[in-house]
């Protein structure tokens, strides 16, 4: 949800360029027209004002997937009015969320066979799944201290300070602290032995990130689960683990089978995962599955009939569209398994192109790893002359969008550019890009040399004469910090 703010003024009307022809009165923005107006002018005024949004494929901020094939397109339209909470009505479609759900709990390696139904649910996005994941964690562990008679009112989750905002929105609403191991310079990812450390009695649950928004990296879940067994049986607690694979959850499967960050780890009791991202479908979907049956307390629950049948639900959002599940079952079945593994392998080597081309420029420093997901972050060397917050709005100009921001406490003296590179992101797109960003450096060069320039000539007549009254060493001081106030701009957060 956008919190929105109207801003008046005494011109509130939309007029009409185009629309002219069905409509000669202007077009109130703030509240509903008297009457009705012609379909055409309609479509031409709302077309007309999203022609000022940004390119959904430039937009290099975003992990969210922005194409699909035109059969699935067609599959989404056709299912656009079915309410999939209807399920009674719509039982097809509800067989293929169950489908779509035992599909990823088998990718995940979940302990069940092969005519076992898994637990889990569809959701709109992860930031709904890692709120269900974080409710059942909290209720089993507020029914194990009653059980014991022992306070339930402070629990905690221990994560790194690079998670998503849908965790400190989980955290605030559902009342819960946020323990956040802190980052440093060079290492922008959870410490296990610091998450540990961390852990308590109130503890309802260490989170990892199989993919950080930051950086793409890929956090040592394997490395956590030893560390927390051991702790466990130490004090005789059994704090479980929960990944968050927004990003990483269809990536790892299919480009790192020998690495174990799934089920395959006891602790290890729900795994979220976004499939509007790299599960290749249109936003917005998620996904969260449970180990078993039993690391989802029953009483979480509902269970409605005033549909018709008997219906079990356990979601934050009743009412919700069915298009992206049918689409996610599509993927699934037209792609399996090597048509995944085919598309992963394609972005990393795409991501592998453009973070030589940037590496060649010989102006940044590379701060994502190779391994994880395909993305490339990378921080200038020097920041004296211009910083990433410059190029950022300066590749604008040729319609990218890549975001510029500064990593979290206690790296925040970090800032970084971060190009995600999707599906449709291709060779020779990625070959543009670069030759883009080849030509802003460019121009801000050109621009600081001009600025320079300027300053130096107002500093040598303020001084009567180079070193009248400062020194050589001033007066370059006094250049730099008005090219400083000059160049530097609001910062902006593009993390997504």
């Amino acid at each position: 949800m956008v919190l929105s703010k109207a801003v008046h003024s005494d011109d509130a009307a939309l007029h009409c360029t185009f629309a002219s022809r069905y409509v000669r009165a202007p077009l109130p923005r703030f509240k509903l027209p008297e009457e009705s107006i012609p379909k055409e002018a309609a479509y031409q005024v709302i077309n007309d004002e999203l022609m000022l949004d940004g390119n959904p494929r430039l937009n290099l901020a975003s992990f969210v997937n922005t194409w699909m094939e035109p059969e699935c397109d067609k599959l989404m339209m056709a299912a656009v009015s079915k309410n999939y909470v209807d399920m009674d009505v719509y039982p097809v479609t509800t067989e293929f969320q169950d489908r779509c759900v035992n599909m990823i709990a088998h990718l995940f390696n979940a302990p069940i066979g092969t005519d076992e139904t898994a637990m889990g649910v569809g959701t709109v996005g992860s930031s709904e799944a890692i709120m269900l994941a974080g409710l059942a964690f909290k209720r089993k562990w507020q029914n194990k201290r009653k059980a014991e008679g022992k306070p339930y009112d402070k629990p905690n989750i221990v994560t790194g300070a690079n998670v998503q905002v849908c965790w400190e929105k989980f955290a605030r609403y559902f009342e819960v602290e946020l323990k956040e191991v802190k980052l440093k310079e060079g290492y922008y990812i959870m410490d296990p032995e610091k998450a540990v450390n961390m852990v308590d009695e109130n503890t309802i649950c260490v989170a990892a990130i199989l993919g950080s928004t930051l950086t793409g990296e890929f956090e040592d879940v394997e490395k956590l689960n030893e560390l927390l067994t051991q702790k466990n049986k130490e004090i005789g607690w059994d704090v479980p683990i929960h990944v968050d694979a927004a990003s990483g959850g269809f990536i790892a499967p299919f480009l790192y089978k020998d690495l174990v960050w799934d089920f395959r780890l006891p602790l290890v009791k729900s795994i979220n995962v976004s499939g509007h991202k790299y599960g290749l479908v249109y936003p917005g979907v998620g996904w969260v599955v449970w180990r078993s049956k039993e690391d989802l307390p029953d009483e979480l629950i509902f269970h409605i009939n005033y549909l018709g049948i008997d219906q079990p639900t356990f979601t934050l959002n009743f009412s919700k569209g069915s298009s992206q599940i049918i689409a996610q079952y599509y993927q699934f079945i037209r792609l399996g398994f090597e048509g995944y593994k085919d598309i992963m392998e394609n972005c990393m080597g795409n991501a592998k192109v453009l973070r030589e081309g940037i590496e060649q420029t010989g102006c940044f420093n590379i701060v994502s790893k190779e391994v994880g997901v395909p993305l490339v972050a990378f921080a200038l060397k020097d920041s004296t002359k211009y910083t990433v917050y410059n190029i950022s709005e300066n590749l604008r100009q040729f319609g990218w969008i890549v975001p510029a921001y500064t990593m979290p406490a206690d790296a925040q003296n970090i800032a970084v550019l971060r190009i995600v590179v999707r599906e449709d992101f291709s060779r020779s797109i990625a070959e543009r890009l670069l030759s883009d960003i080849q030509k802003v450096l460019g121009e801000l060069e050109e621009h600081y040399e001009h600025v320079t320039k300027v300053i130096a000539t107002q500093v040598d007549i303020q001084t009567g004469g180079a070193g009248t009254h400062k020194s050589e060493h001033e007066i370059e001081e006094g250049m730099i910090a008005s090219w400083k106030k000059e160049v530097n701009r609001k910062k902006r957060s593009g993390v997504c």
